[in-house]
């Protein structure tokens, strides 16, 4: 039986991940070896880790690495001590493929740790960019690290060949987040309102802003801005959400929590809301503002008009649903904002095709980590241009 390793350090990977999950659990050919690890084993963002129990996976093994600060060394530490941690993992499942999603400083750590043991890397969302974090040196270093590449758009699929990957290992299958949104059930707004506490007869704002770790100490600043603006917008009922474990997080959080507990009229806040709701919250909001992923690879499947701050996600392609506001300016804030709400940039955006697929990606995934053949499958080769162009 064929052990395929799954690594999950976040709520918002995993919920990508779930339905890739659940095709390999399912596989009578597989043997699904589940990692935990990151954020998932915090309190403070959550302890997801029991949405994952909850969800019936069986857990391989649990490795902690972040320590309770957010500056660079903490950040730099956590990754040494996931080596260890997935060292002494791999060591112990001896898994046949290592499968990772996106490019986070846990996932480095985890596919950094696998090429000693000779385990090759099955890396899902390479090639993308997102100019604003740190997290677009990890990618393309997880990238040539990996031996089998799960792109979600074609212009992403050019990119790892272009970095002198084997074309014949690279699968252009979409985003598999999107797998979510034509198979689950989505909430109606009124279930939703029941079980989250919201008020149904408003509409509703959803707030995502992580750090841009490419600009040390700037997040404190945009996110004030960002709120000052969204206090103006109070016809609206503004659900947030915490960011991501990177470094400048806790100063976003203590900022997010002093608004809603001053705005507690119009505002609430969630660590994490699980895929079915975070998705079901999507479908039923009228705007998504902040710098989150989801409003440029889910929000365009539900029509979702999003005001994209910053340069956090700078790089990836974009349907247009989003409005980007590039300085986190007040005035070009409340401009987009007015812009998004309105009834003719809503018009503008129905019927709107999603450059990043249209789901049923998770089975075509496995299906390769199924059949592809493990011969010398760790064994890099940088393919020359004059290969490729031939």
């Amino acid at each position: 039986m064929r052990k395929i390793a799954v690594i999950t350090g976040t709520r918002a990977e995993y919920g990508l991940l779930y339905w890739v999950i659940k095709e390999i659990h399912k596989a009578p050919e597989l043997e699904l070896q589940l990692i935990v690890t990151g954020m998932h084993l915090l309190p403070e963002y959550g302890l997801t880790v029991r949405e994952i129990e909850k969800d019936g996976f069986p857990i391989a093994e649990r490795v902690r690495m972040l320590l309770s600060s957010d500056n660079e060394i903490a950040i730099a530490t956590s990754m040494g001590q996931g080596m260890i941690g997935f060292a002494k993992a791999y060591e112990r499942l001896k898994p046949d493929i290592v499968l990772v999603l996106g490019d986070r400083f846990e996932i480095s750590a985890a596919v950094s740790s696998s090429v000693p043991f000779n385990i090759p890397v099955a890396h899902i969302h390479g090639g993308e960019s997102t100019e604003g974090v740190i997290d677009e040196l990890f990618r393309h270093a997880i990238t040539k690290m990996s031996s089998i590449h799960f792109t979600s758009t074609p212009k992403y699929a050019e990119r790892i060949i272009q970095m002198g990957e084997q074309p014949e290992r690279v699968f252009c299958f979409g985003a598999p987040g999107l797998d979510s949104i034509h198979k689950l059930k989505l909430l109606e707004k009124q279930e939703l309102a029941n079980e989250l506490k919201l008020p149904v007869e408003r509409q509703w704002g959803v707030l995502t802003y992580h750090p841009v770790t490419h600009e040390n100490n700037s997040g404190r600043n945009h996110v004030e801005t960002l709120l000052n603006v969204v206090e103006g917008f109070s016809e609206l009922y503004w659900i947030l959400t915490l960011p991501n474990a990177d470094t400048g997080s806790r100063a976003i959080i203590k900022v997010v929590e002093k608004f809603v507990h001053n705005n507690s009229g119009m505002a609430c806040l969630f660590s994490s809301l699980g895929q079915l709701r975070y998705l079901s919250l999507l479908k039923n909001a009228a705007i998504m503002v902040g710098n989150s992923s989801s409003g440029l690879i889910e929000a365009p499947s539900l029509e979702l008009p999003v005001v994209n701050i910053g340069d956090r996600q700078k790089g990836r392609i974009r349907a247009a649903n989003v409005i980007d506001v590039p300085v986190c300016d007040q005035n070009e804030i409340e401009t987009a904002l007015n812009k998004a709400v309105s009834k003719d940039f809503k018009e503008s955006i129905k019927g709107l095709k999603n450059p990043y697929g249209e789901g049923h990606t998770s089975e075509k995934i496995v299906e390769i980590l199924r059949t592809v053949s493990l011969s010398n499958l760790s064994k890099k080769e940088f393919c020359e241009l004059s290969r490729r162009s031939g």
